[in-house]
């Protein structure tokens, strides 16, 4: 956002992409061809036929190609050979000259990501004259810059942009410092759940130097104090108030002036209780186009607004609104010119005003990145309790904090804050039972203290590491395997990445002890996520019954198959015919809980045969 502005500041055109570039690079071949057809043919509308242009240079298909030459009979070889150009030009992976840019900004995320991210720098090249031209930043790129260069040929930015002339050393402006351009969001198809709020710091960096965390690379310098107030006040200027805050700090209570950042939030409207009313986007919009600050944002977000504002009328008003879209050609189908835009406005500016959503809201205040239960005070309570924080969210990351974080926790219901989040950080110096006894602590916190909070265990994955290992998701803790992590992602799966507040839910989800939680972990996967259905047809019980029944040299030939998550291996392999049915039971696929009911009935009974067996029970 605030590269966007500063090449805005520049001039320049700008474009925000989210997702595959390729889609990206199709979509300007489509707006090309759709302008040389015109050109071409103007009886035809081109636009009514976007979509399939677009599909047609993604796939080639040839019903596709009869339709669209079909449109223009006399023109049809013309339009047959730029329709067969750009297809051909998109699937051989050049990019035409309408699709090069200037430059390309690559922002990369997390070092998990690396494969991804390599394949989008090198597809980056072909936007550009010259791969110079691609620039990269970002989180991974300042962790591990010599691996990117290394993988590229780039080398990529490290840390932030915060000194005159990183960028373009002729330029003396502060990127880093510079307001955000919120227009970008408008660009995209993905709608960021904090979409309505301002963005922004009230300190940087962390006095702690954690193993796991990135924050002392990215920003090595604590800085105590960012003044929030002038930022604020420009984007409400420019791109409209927003609702909510959205801090990104990354230990805002390490700051000596947490009193001052504190009265800079109410100062800019977001003490306890305050509300919002959304300003006229539709009018900032217009007003926008008109001067032309980033068209392509604001007819995306005007076409938006003007199609949603139909839901809110009815009767006569709404057929007149309909007249007023259907005269300037604005239909659901396709993106119009931004001069329909404009004009529409122009006839329905009164009627929108007054019938727009005026309700009033109440604000929100987010410290994003978590607060530190260390640092936390009665006194530091107290001020968070003057804002309208919500959630207030406070790292677990560790039973080693077990009493701090629940000092905190009292705390917070001390002064009046309900609404809590937490990270619980797993599979780095943990033992598995050590999230168990995390999460129960919030539940039971929750009940106790009548709160809601709410915990998002979140898998740790190295930085860096000798073997590589950070660039993918397959790092395995010390004192977890690939079973364990398995079954907490899918309890995770089922109870959409959160913990709740429900001390039953809990234990339904968890297990209702610290045994039948390991007893989860090592269940096979289809057990887990189909709980009910299994213990109905009688699989658990099956399971579980064999489990208890396994010796020990029995139990020292199947733990390291389960830990493995790997359940592919021949049975005859096996031991004796206990051991082969108890791991058949891990073979159960969720498509075989669908569609293969007298398979399930046949492995329950060979499993209470084989429990019955003489010959089995003998150690």
């Amino acid at each position: 956002m605030k590269l966007a502005t500063y090449h805005r500041m520049r001039g320049d055109y700008v474009r925000f992409f989210k997702g595959d570039l390729r889609k990206l690079v199709a979509e300007i071949y489509t707006d090309t061809v759709i302008e040389k057809f015109y050109s071409i043919d103007e009886t035809v509308d081109w636009r009514c036929y976007r979509k399939q242009i677009i599909q047609f240079i993604q796939y080639g298909r040839k019903a596709l190609h009869v339709e669209l030459t079909s449109k223009s009979t006399v023109f049809s070889p013309a339009i047959s050979n730029w329709l067969k150009y750009f297809h051909k030009a998109y699937r051989s992976g050049k990019v035409d000259e309408c699709a090069l840019w200037d430059r390309v900004c690559v922002t990369t995320l997390f070092t998990f990501y690396f494969k991804k991210s390599v394949e989008t720098i090198e597809y980056c090249k072909r936007l550009v004259r010259d791969q110079q031209d691609v620039v990269v930043g970002g989180v991974m790129a300042s962790l591990i810059p010599d691996e990117i260069e290394e993988a590229t040929g780039i080398q990529p930015f490290v840390g932030l942009l915060d000194k005159k002339g990183v960028l373009d050393r002729w330029d003396r402006k502060i990127i880093d410092q510079l307001t955000p351009d919120y227009s970008i969001l408008e660009e995209i198809d993905y709608h960021y759940p904090e979409h309505d709020g301002y963005y922004g710091y009230t300190s940087r960096g962390c006095i702690r130097k954690c193993d796991f965390c990135a924050v002392p690379t990215l920003e090595p310098e604590f800085k105590e104090y960012v003044d929030i107030s002038e930022q604020i006040d420009d984007v409400s200027q420019l791109y409209g108030a927003r609702r909510n805050l959205l801090l990104l700090d990354n230990n805002v209570l390490a700051s000596k002036k947490f009193d001052a950042i504190i009265d800079d939030i109410r100062a800019n409207g977001f003490a306890k209780g305050s509300k919002y009313v959304s300003p006229n986007y539709l009018e900032l919009a217009i007003k926008n186009l008109q001067t032309g600050i980033n068209v392509y944002g604001y007819t995306r977000l005007a076409y938006r607004l003007l199609l949603e504002f139909e839901a809110r009328l009815a009767g006569v008003t709404l057929k007149n609104y309909q007249e007023i879209l259907a005269k300037y050609e604005i239909c659901s189908e396709y993106l119009p010119l931004t001069e329909q835009i404009i004009g529409a406005y122009e006839e329905i500016a009164e009627l929108y005003e007054q019938r727009r959503n005026k309700a009033a809201k109440f604000r929100y205040v987010d410290f994003n990145q978590g607060v530190d239960a260390r640092l936390l005070t009665d006194e530091k309570m107290a001020l968070l309790a003057t804002i309208p924080i919500k959630p207030l969210r406070i790292a677990f990351d560790s039973m080693k904090y077990a009493s701090a974080y629940e000092k905190a926790v009292r705390l917070a219901a001390k002064h009046g804050i309900r609404n809590l989040s937490n990270y619980l950080l797993y599979n780095f110096e943990d033992e598995p039972i050590e999230l168990y006894r995390r999460m129960r602590i919030n539940v039971e916190l929750s009940n106790e203290l009548n709160l809601q909070i709410y915990s998002f265990p979140m898998r740790y994955s190295p930085i860096w590491d000798d073997n590589k290992l950070h660039h993918g998701r397959t790092y395995i803790g010390r004192l977890w395997n690939k079973k364990y992590i398995r079954s907490i992602q899918t309890v995770l799966n089922a109870t959409k990445g959160k913990v709740g507040t429900k001390l039953d839910f809990f234990k339904a989800a968890f297990g209702k002890d610290e045994d039948e939680f390991y007893e989860i972990l090592y269940m096979p996967e289809a057990y887990i996520l189909h709980r009910r259905f299994c213990e109905n047809k009688g699989l658990t019980a099956a399971w579980r019954t064999l489990y208890s029944l396994l010796n020990a040299e029995e139990i020292k030939e199947v733990l390291p198959v389960i830990e493995s998550n790997i359940f592919e291996q021949d049975d005859l392999q096996r031991s004796n015919e206990r051991v082969k049915c108890f791991l058949r039971h891990y073979q159960v696929s969720y498509k075989t809980l669908d569609t293969a009911e007298e398979e399930l009935e046949k492995l329950v009974a060979e499993t209470y045969k084989v429990v019955d067996c003489k010959e089995c029970l003998v150690n």
